[in-house]
């Protein structure tokens, strides 16, 4: 058995190991099950010992001599269809490495370096600007109201009626939502590169616009700002899919979590900046031009000058965006929609031997070969899709849309809290600018301390426990701390007993973004095929979109005071906060369930997730990636 002549054997007197052996329950046996043992048909003796899917060749004297111990029939075809089960694991990944292109795999393999870091803060910079320009209207609409809908002889400043106030604050949400499925679909069908550009010029474009919003009247500047503030959503829309997409497919599977993660994080300084830009502007305003509290000076209260105030704000966001748009046009398109969508192997393998310093053959036949299949084939509305991927679409839309109506129903209790501890007295006794000022510093307090925190965290650890845990684990502690807010809600709200409440909601926020907020983003953008990637991101994001709508608006209304007297003004009755702390309860328990429908994509390749290399008899089972582990 010494010389190589030794190890060969004729492939007519052979039989395949899994149709002579009988597995027996020892290390031999896993053994035998990863290395196919071809025997001789006239002697039944182990001849050689060779795996298909491994250069090595192992020693028959490493095996047990032993014969087989007698096993029942039921036994042994356990055992037999365990060892088969490992076999196919085994083959399924050898053909995987096979099939898959140098230049996919070579960006699977590459080790952190620079232009994943690069790619990090293009992409992050575009979710910076998305993330300003959605929550700064929130510290402005005050400021508005009193502006644009002082009432003469009100002993309370002026403030945006409900249907205005939905407008100016929703209408994003429905130009994103918007955004988010033309976009998705469009980086499909023409690249994530020129789209990517389309979407960053909308922005910067509508920043600019929402901040010179004209008119004769209050009406006709408010319908101003709500049109820009469509188009700008539109424009962030679809800044959600193709970042995570460009981000997705530019990593390398040991971490592109946590490179998709850090994009997302970028959201939370966005929020940050936000904070920080209007206690810059309104602290400056403030400072030079002096102004009387609203209960001392009903009209000069609000100075002119203040309408400049939330239009440098909002403007502002124009500038990250701007700074963006060069080295995003200097990315190159991505390798994966280069190669499996525009089959164009050549340019895939030019543009990441550039990128990443190595030389890289192109393999146009191979890509032909892989995209030609027809099971590489088959659109968004077939049958092969909702077989194969229709369970993990419906949950990872379910998930985001759940999520997104509690993350974003929270920010109701703020007001509460924050005239609770004493961060934001009474309307009446400060001035315009005083009053955005002191609503700056509080929400940038909050970003500070349950904002930002939860996402890095979530960056640190998502490639070593995984997507699925975090999101399980995120669902969960909301719904725990929710209840904990609801059940003794009368205690929380009596004095004395306020910082108690404040710490359970920053715990809340905090889980949320080291959960399933950042999770949702994730996922879609790994499990899905390249073709398809762009426009299934999208459809998730847009149902986490109408979360929000349904969060922000739905129980705006919702979570209103029983007693009409005790209402916010123009409000009907609702449920009250209570009440509404179990229904958002019940959203994470369902988010939680949902979740069991997203499956685990940690450490693997996309192609691995989405099946594209796979052999048409691997195909077939495709449908039961659902489950998680």
């Amino acid at each position: 058995m010494g010389s190589t002549s030794a190890f060969s054997v004729s492939r007519r007197n052979t039989v395949d190991f899994r149709e002579k052996i009988i597995c027996r329950p020892a290390t031999p046996l896993l053994r035998r099950c990863l290395n196919p043992i071809k025997y001789s048909s006239a002697t039944h003796s182990p001849s050689i010992i060779l795996s298909p899917l491994s250069p090595r060749f192992l020693p028959p004297s490493r095996l047990s001599s032993r014969p087989p111990s007698p096993v029942s029939s039921k036994q042994r075809s356990g055992r037999e269809l365990f060892c088969l089960h490992l076999f196919q694991r085994r083959r399924k990944k050898g053909i995987m490495a096979r099939q898959q292109l140098e230049v996919l795999n070579a960006l699977d393999v590459a080790k952190t370096q620079l232009y994943h870091f690069t790619a990090i803060i293009i992409a992050g910079m575009g979710f910076f600007t998305d993330a300003y320009d959605l929550f700064c209207i929130s510290l402005v609409t005050k400021l508005l109201g009193r502006i644009y809908y002082r009432v003469d002889g009100s002993p309370t400043p002026g403030t945006l009626p409900p249907n205005v106030s939905a407008a100016v604050n929703g209408v994003a949400f429905c130009g994103t939502l918007s955004g988010q499925l033309f976009f998705g679909w469009l980086g499909d069908k023409m690249g994530r590169k020129k789209v990517y550009g389309m979407t960053l010029m909308i922005m910067v474009i509508c920043s600019l616009a929402s901040g010179l919003s004209f008119g004769h009247t209050s009406k006709s500047v408010m319908a101003t700002l709500c049109f820009f503030r469509f188009w700008l959503g539109f424009g962030i829309g679809g800044d959600y899919p193709l970042s995570a997409t460009i981000m997705s497919e530019y990593a390398n599977k040991k971490t592109r979590g946590a490179f998709i993660a850090a994009v997302f994080a970028m959201q939370g300084f966005g929020i940050l900046t936000g904070g920080i830009v209007t206690l810059i502007v309104s602290s400056a305003f403030k400072n030079h031009f002096k102004a009387p509290p609203y209960s001392a000076d009903h009209i000069g209260s609000t100075v002119p000058e203040a309408d400049f105030v939330w239009r440098i704000i909002l403007m502002f966001g124009a500038i990250p965006a701007a700074v963006t748009y060069y080295w995003r046009m200097k990315m190159p398109e991505t390798a994966r929609y280069t190669a499996l969508v525009a089959k164009n192997a050549k340019q895939a393998a030019q543009d990441m031997t550039r990128v990443l310093q190595v030389e890289i053959q192109e393999e146009q036949e191979k890509v032909e070969r892989i995209t030609l299949k027809e099971s590489n084939q088959f659109g968004l509305f077939s049958k092969e899709f909702v077989h194969r991927h229709g369970l993990h679409l419906l949950g990872t839309t379910t998930t985001w849309f759940l999520l997104d109506i509690a993350f974003y129903s929270q920010n109701l209790f703020q007001k509460d809290i924050f005239s609770a501890i004493g961060w934001i007295p009474k309307a009446a006794t400060m001035n315009a600018l005083e009053e955005v000022f002191k609503i700056s510093r509080a929400q940038t307090l909050i970003a500070l301390c349950g904002t930002v925190p939860g996402y890095w965290f979530t960056v640190a650890l998502i490639d070593i426990i995984g997507r699925f845990t975090i999101q399980m684990m995120g669902f969960f502690f909301m719904m725990v701390f929710m209840l904990g807010l609801a059940i003794p809600y009368h205690h929380w709200t009596t004095p004395g007993n306020h910082i108690g409440f404040v710490v359970m909601y920053g715990l809340t926020f905090f889980f949320a973004n080291f959960g399933p907020n950042s999770t949702t983003f994730i996922v879609p953008a790994e499990i899905f095929p390249a073709r398809l990637r762009s426009t299934c991101h999208g459809i998730s994001a847009a149902a986490g979109k109408a979360g929000a709508i349904v969060g922000s608006f739905g129980f705006l209304y919702a979570a209103q005071n029983k007693d009409k007297t005790k209402t916010d003004r123009g409000y009907p009755p609702g449920i009250g906060v209570r009440n509404s702390l179990f229904v958002l309860a019940a959203c994470n328990l369902l988010g939680l369930v949902f979740t069991l429908l997203v499956p685990e994509s940690k450490g693997k390749s996309l192609e691995e997730m989405s099946g594209e290399n796979e052999e048409e008899e691997m195909q077939e089972n495709a449908g039961g990636r659902t489950v998680p582990v």
